[in-house]
């Protein structure tokens, strides 16, 4: 096995000097704005690439990223709760040279490989009937400690330093998901559509109680929700679920907040969702990203096709990086002019870096996309 010195999720953070302030990214990002465009790096290192960048020569600067220039905007969460609360504390149940087995706060047995994986994979779910679900739903459920604490005051001092303001809701998918298993939320869909429903019903509701209060005392700027509800194949639900399920959800929390002056209702997503993209947008979606081009994700076309109904963020093949020089002009080449000119669109790699991407690779990506994306906005 790997012995790693960065070997846990928070060692793979990264330092981005964000700049661009509130008014600014959430013009650019509504196409009220055509720039100057946006640059960044959006997740950072795979597990084991910082190892390997120290091997080749990495300055403690390169390690955490601080070395390199972005263009990113400022954001700022909303110190609030929508999702569930109330989870008993982690117990770890085996922990090996190989691996740690642990209980999580939803009583699901999770394995977590060393030196592979920063993420652990659930081996067990909570919920398979109603009943399994009508005892795990009052952590769901709306209470005033949801707005408990300092939230308003950090959100006005993140505002003062030109943050975006966000907030956060369980995903539509993603959620159930974590309750029951893909392939029981898939069943579900069909064999006990009212258990999706109350889930999703509940979890909207207490949404909308939380965010009717912040809305009255700060500005809400940006709506997210992560899904990861795709593969290369395509996506684990289709339009008709979501239209079904997920829509009455979304529209019930974004109604609410685009009437009170939300600009961005951002998703994150891993693979395929050409499918589904057409549904996102009529329940209310703007923006999509890491948009992954090993998926089928090309943003130029999906550009050609919604135009400014769609936003988003990332696009750039991360496995180019390891093909040498002349692969990175060409995906930079075809992927950056179209977006300085239609705007909308944070520029970066599609996910988390992978091993194997030399760091000279890495160096010589960042000084390309400068160099086109200055020279396309000054040709603009």
């Amino acid at each position: 096995m790997r012995t790693l010195k960065w070997n846990r999720h928070e060692d793979l953070a990264i330092i981005r000097r964000e700049s661009i302030k509130r008014e600014a990214y959430l013009d650019y990002m509504t196409f009220k704005s055509p720039g100057p465009p946006l640059f960044t790096e959006p997740f950072g290192p795979i597990i084991g690439l910082k190892e390997e960048w120290e091997e080749q020569g990495a300055t403690t600067a390169e390690l955490d990223f601080s070395a390199f220039t972005y263009r990113a905007p400022i954001e700022a969460g909303i110190h609030v709760q929508t999702g569930r609360v109330g989870d008993p504390p982690t117990q770890i149940l085996e922990d090996t040279e190989h691996h740690t087995l642990y209980r999580d706060g939803l009583g699901r047995t999770m394995k977590l490989p060393k030196g592979f994986a920063t993420l652990a994979l659930p081996l067990n779910f909570p919920v398979r009937t109603m009943d399994d679900w009508l005892a795990i739903k009052p952590r769901y459920q709306f209470t005033p400690a949801r707005l408990s604490g300092d939230w308003e005051a950090r959100a006005h001092e993140s505002l003062e330093r030109g943050a975006a303001l966000s907030v956060h809701i369980p995903g539509g998918f993603d959620e159930p998901r974590q309750l029951m298993g893909e392939e029981a939320i898939c069943i579900a869909f069909y064999d006990n559509p009212e258990l999706i429903h109350d889930m999703l019903t509940t979890m909207g509701d207490t949404a909308y109680r939380v965010l009717e209060t912040v809305v009255r005392r700060v500005p809400v700027d940006i709506l997210n929700v992560h899904e990861d509800m795709a593969g290369k194949s395509g996506p684990l639900a289709g339009p008709e679920q979501i239209r079904t399920f997920i829509r009455p959800y979304y529209r019930k929390v974004w109604d609410l907040l685009a009437e009170n002056g939300t600009r961005l209702f951002a998703q994150d997503s891993d693979g395929n969702m050409n499918p589904v993209i057409d549904a996102f947008l009529d329940a209310g979606l703007n923006c999509m990203f890491p948009m992954e081009p090993g998926s089928g994700m090309d943003v130029v076309r999906v550009r050609a096709q919604y135009g400014t109904r769609l936003a988003f963020s990332g696009g750039i093949d991360k496995y180019v990086l390891a093909r040498g020089h002349d692969a990175i002009d060409r995906e930079l080449e075809y992927k950056i002019p179209p977006m300085v000119r239609t705007g909308g669109c944070v520029i970066g790699l599609d996910h988390r870096i992978p091993n194997g991407t030399p760091l000279e690779s890495y160096r010589y990506y960042i000084r390309r996309a400068w160099e086109i994306i200055n020279r396309e906005w000054a040709a603009r």
